[in-house]
């Protein structure tokens, strides 16, 4: 969930190629400027477009580890109504202003459309200069695994740790379920929804699951997009993703075909941008789409979480697919001091994403015996103790497993020259 938005499935294209390192004589001066100021452009623009995603994410991480976080520690707004009434001070009005959070839950979509983005981005933009590119499925796993696994493990035995914690604080949170080792196995091997649930009070990790499986069949998505093209994949994606929620959503079983459309939103997004001119602008209203989407997701969230899953997802890839757009003619963009904020957050959303569940099912058995609290202010509390961690466990764990990653890239053609 945190992977560069330029570097997700692979390194960048080349900017340019050089089949010679002396510049014949009779190329003009100007021609060595122009393409200089063609590559900033073209830099700037990608640092914009990562800009957009990595804020996009720390929005998303945000919004989930604190829709938890409410959910661990607080009454609840209906329990919070009754007992205030009308009584109108700091504390009410804090609770107050966390209603919009009852919606938390569609950080989730936000993060499997960037993670189609991501992953199709490099490849797309290979295939848009070679339609005879082919994917290399064994290097692209091998670099999604060691991406991941580390730092899976990682949560898990912190999870461990921390619910053994909690475990022996009674009243024990309802949060904690099993965490033998047939729970961490069936967690470890990403069959959490369909084998078995979640690891102890990680909760969060149902999506994970699915994330690997999207990595595991994406190959097969490539080799789809070259032979129909990606408007039909994402058709034949849409009707699959309907007939997996008649058959198995409904019956509590989760897998990545019952999210499988959003996921190809992401990558949909990917090719259609890889495959326009740098300079091509779309609506405005794209964002006028995006709020209505977004709002129907809200209002459909009171029947079901899915289908508000479904609508939230459109709406982000409207947002995304405009919000790319951002550096395109300007260079270094105009984003104000929140977006540049939340990319600072965006770094390590997947380490708060993965950790924050054990670390608050802790801090209120710890405190509160696990009892939920009238006031809302504790709940800012735990936020302050999450997020450094989550830093922490990013530079321990997660920037070296992105690191690993990254030493099974094929070399570039520069590269090798060089070695």
């Amino acid at each position: 969930m945190s992977d560069s938005a330029l570097d997700a499935a692979g390194s960048p294209l080349p900017l340019s190629a050089t089949a010679s390192p002396v510049l014949p004589p009779a190329v003009p001066p100007t021609a060595g400027v122009a393409a200089r100021r063609a590559q900033s452009e073209t830099r700037a623009d990608a640092a914009a477009k990562e800009h957009v995603i990595d804020a996009m994410r720390g929005f998303a991480a945000l919004l989930v580890a604190y829709f938890h976080c409410r959910q661990i520690e607080w009454v609840g707004m209906q329990a919070f109504h009754q007992a205030a009434g009308h009584r109108f001070n700091l504390d009410t009005l804090a609770a107050y202003l966390t209603f919009p959070i009852a919606w938390g839950s569609a950080g989730v979509p936000i993060f499997f459309v960037i993670s189609g983005y991501c992953i199709h981005r490099s490849a797309a933009l290979r295939l848009a200069g070679n339609p005879a590119y082919r994917l290399d499925a064994a290097n692209f796993w091998a670099r999604r695994f060691a991406r991941i696994y580390p730092v899976l493990l990682a949560a898990l035995l912190l999870t461990l740790a921390l619910d053994s914690v909690s475990l022996n604080m009674p009243p024990v949170s309802h949060k904690i379920r099993e965490i033998g080792i047939g729970a961490f196995l069936v967690n470890l091997f990403s069959l959490q929804g369909v084998a078995g649930k979640t690891y102890g009070s990680n909760g969060a990790l149902w999506t994970l699951s699915l994330e690997v499986q999207f990595y595991a069949i994406y190959p097969l998505l490539f080799a789809l997009r070259r032979r129909i093209g990606m408007t039909s994949v994402l058709a034949v994606v849409a009707v699959v993703n309907v007939v997996s929620a008649y058959v198995l959503e409904r019956h509590d079983i989760q897998f990545f075909t019952s999210y499988w459309f959003s996921w190809t939103l992401g990558a949909w997004i990917a090719d259609a941008k890889a495959h326009s001119a740098r300079q091509t602008r779309s609506s405005s209203w794209l964002y006028v789409f995006a709020a209505a989407f977004i709002a129907l997701g809200c209002a459909a969230f009171h029947f079901g979480q899915y289908g508000a899953f479904q609508l939230w997802a459109l709406g982000f890839a409207f947002y995304l697919y405009r919000a790319l757009e951002r550096g395109n003619g300007n260079g270094n963009g105009r984003d104000g001091w929140i977006m540049r904020l939340l990319s600072r957050f965006g770094d390590f959303s997947f380490s708060l994403y993965l950790i924050h569940l054990p670390i608050f099912v802790l801090l209120s058995s710890l405190l509160f015996r696990s009892s939920l609290q009238m006031s809302i202010w504790p709940s800012f509390g735990y936020m302050l103790v999450a997020v450094p961690a989550a830093y922490v466990f990013y530079r321990l764990v997660e920037l070296p497993a992105m690191n690993w990653s990254a030493s099974f890239k094929p070399k570039t053609k520069s590269a090798l020259q060089q070695s």
